[in-house]
């Protein structure tokens, strides 16, 4: 009988070894819709019928699998923003790693939120896709053994905060052909919606009073920077794209263009309706939406009385300051990108990347360093992968610090060759008078400052070296520069783009190509047997597999 139980305990032990963390599994129908989300009948993009799409709820270390058939008249593709894609830059869902997913075919994601929490969103990065929906919320919740720095909330809300315009999506990709820019945007929606405030109205969420709620807030909009608020509360930001951060108290938030942040609001005023506000910054003329949150058993309609909006960047750049990485907190991994004291690290190569505004041929074009980007047929990281690079692209097509004399723009594939492993500081210059907003895949930065003016290496001397946040996407203010640091420790082909959208379709991007000198499956993943194929190596046999 010991015997048994001995042999049956070995037999857990290994299961247990072996076992694979829990998987998720969606299937997504992606197809057009009517709706009308400002009283205008329009044309939209719905995730299995449902405007934002349905939310991906995951705890870290979680697999997911979702199935996409794409049932719209043009090629499709899915990026998971955000999320750091360990190894397997082949899940990113962007034109540079991936052959779009053609009219009436499906594609199969696979990736794992590996040593992750936070909160993200997802979001197509074909054409002008994203102005029409298909757009959702990304949770990444801690393991149970993983303590978190507050009290469970009551319950957890997905707010999807975006600027939206009336004209399609084949509309407003025809205007940025064609050479003209968006203009300002003809509302904001919250989770689809703009409440009109008549006594109709449906609320978004109810809170029961006296307890509280976690709400994730994601700006997905095309352009604009949204504060949001809700009348009468108090919000504890406790997390942003992430990371666990220090828990201040604000009366509203501006969330910048591909930002995402948890805060926790308590149910402690009258228990009656109230606005979940948002509003567009730094635009001339501010467009607003809104939506209700009613108490349970309330009885009453909000106050028409709202708050006015922040005024000026400058408000905007204290919010930045005041934001601080919780370094007391447990989190996924415990240490983040190599180590807690990144202040401590030789930097190995700093990058400037200056964004600016011209035209090619008489069409507008966004420009780095003046080049601006564009996708070729092959996608640059299949074109790596299948030895084929140099007749796809050149490797580091602008240099590290920008023209000293600005040139005409040229358009050409931006792809930047980083070392492995190397430690690196990259600096964002804006010297136009709009906002801008950056983001990195596959990684985690740390937002080590944002400032007025232009950079030069003496402003080294006021970065924060102790408890920036380690994130995903930064903004930069008019006239203003930001510095962030980061190990390029994840092999893959990575897109950092503009997150104002007409500025990346029109070439404001590019790649990091990070090569591990192994080529070894510790530090990368293969080619996903089920890849799409396209361009010029559509029909190329497929190189070796990488092995241990």
């Amino acid at each position: 009988m010991v015997g048994v139980l001995f042999i049956l305990l070995l037999c857990l032990t290994i299961l247990g070894v072996r076992g694979e963390d829990p998987y998720l599994f969606f299937t997504w129908n992606i197809t057009y819709g009517t709706l009308s989300p400002l009283g205008v009948p329009q044309q939209v993009i719905l995730i299995n019928d449902q405007f934002p799409g349905p939310v991906i709820n995951s705890t870290s270390n979680n697999n997911i699998v979702v199935n996409v058939f794409n049932n719209i008249d043009e090629p499709f593709l899915l990026t998971w923003s955000g999320i750091q894609q360990r190894k397997n830059s082949w899940q990113e869902g962007v034109l540079g790693t991936n052959c779009p997913i053609p009219p009436g075919t499906n594609q199969t994601y696979r990736f794992q939120v590996k040593d992750q929490i936070g909160s993200f969103h997802y979001y197509p990065s074909t054409a002008m896709h994203k102005a029409a929906g298909a757009f959702g919320g990304l949770h990444i919740n801690s393991r149970l053994l993983i303590p978190v720095p507050y009290a469970d909330p009551e319950d957890d809300y997905t707010v999807i905060v975006n600027d939206w315009y009336t004209k399609s999506h084949k509309a407003l990709r025809d205007m940025l052909d064609n050479g003209q820019i968006l203009g300002r945007p003809e509302g904001v929606l919250i989770n689809g919606k703009n409440a009109k405030g008549d006594g109709k109205d449906k609320p978004l969420f109810t809170m029961k009073p006296n307890k509280t709620y976690k709400f994730r807030i994601c700006n997905a909009g095309l352009k604009t920077t949204i504060n949001v608020g809700i009348q009468g509360h108090t919000m504890t930001l406790v997390e942003m794209e992430g990371s666990h951060v220090v828990q201040n108290v604000y009366e509203s938030m501006d969330v910048h263009v591909g930002q995402c942040m948890g805060v926790l609001v308590t149910a402690n005023q009258a228990p009656k309706d109230y606005y979940l506000m948002a509003s567009t910054r730094f635009l001339k003329n501010v467009v607003s939406g809104m939506g209700i949150i009613r108490y349970a058993n309330g009885k009453g309609p909000p106050s028409p009385e709202l708050p006015d909006p922040p005024v000026g960047w400058e408000w905007s750049l204290n919010q930045f300051r005041s934001l601080r990485w919780n370094l007391t907190a447990s989190a996924a991994r415990p240490n983040p990108q190599g180590s807690y004291h990144y202040g401590s690290i030789n930097i190995t190569r700093t990058i400037k990347l200056v964004n600016t505004v011209g035209t090619v041929e008489g069409k507008l074009r966004y420009a780095i360093n003046g080049v601006s980007h564009i996708n070729p047929e092959t996608p640059l990281k299949l074109a790596e992968y299948f030895g084929i690079a140099d007749k796809v692209f050149k490797y580091d097509t602008i240099p590290d610090e920008p023209p000293s004399e600005s040139g005409k723009i040229v358009t050409e594939p931006i792809v930047l060759n980083m070392t492995f492993r190397n430690f690196v500081e990259i600096i964002f210059e804006n010297p136009e008078k709009s906002m801008q907003s950056w983001h990195l895949d596959g990684y985690s930065f740390f937002a080590v400052a944002v400032e007025p003016g232009t950079w030069s290496p003496e402003k080294r001397k006021h970065y924060n070296l102790l408890d920036a946040v380690s994130r995903t996407t930064v903004q930069v203010f008019p006239e203003s520069w930001a510095a962030i640091l980061l190990t390029f420790d994840n092999a893959g082909m990575w897109n950092l783009r503009s997150e104002l959208w007409e500025r990346t379709y029109l070439g404001q991007q590019l790649y990091a190509s990070v090569l591990s000198p192994a080529r070894s499956l510790r530090d990368e993943y293969n080619l996903p047997d089920n890849a799409l194929l396209c361009g010029l190596v559509k029909d190329l046999p497929k190189p070796p597999p990488y092995t241990i």
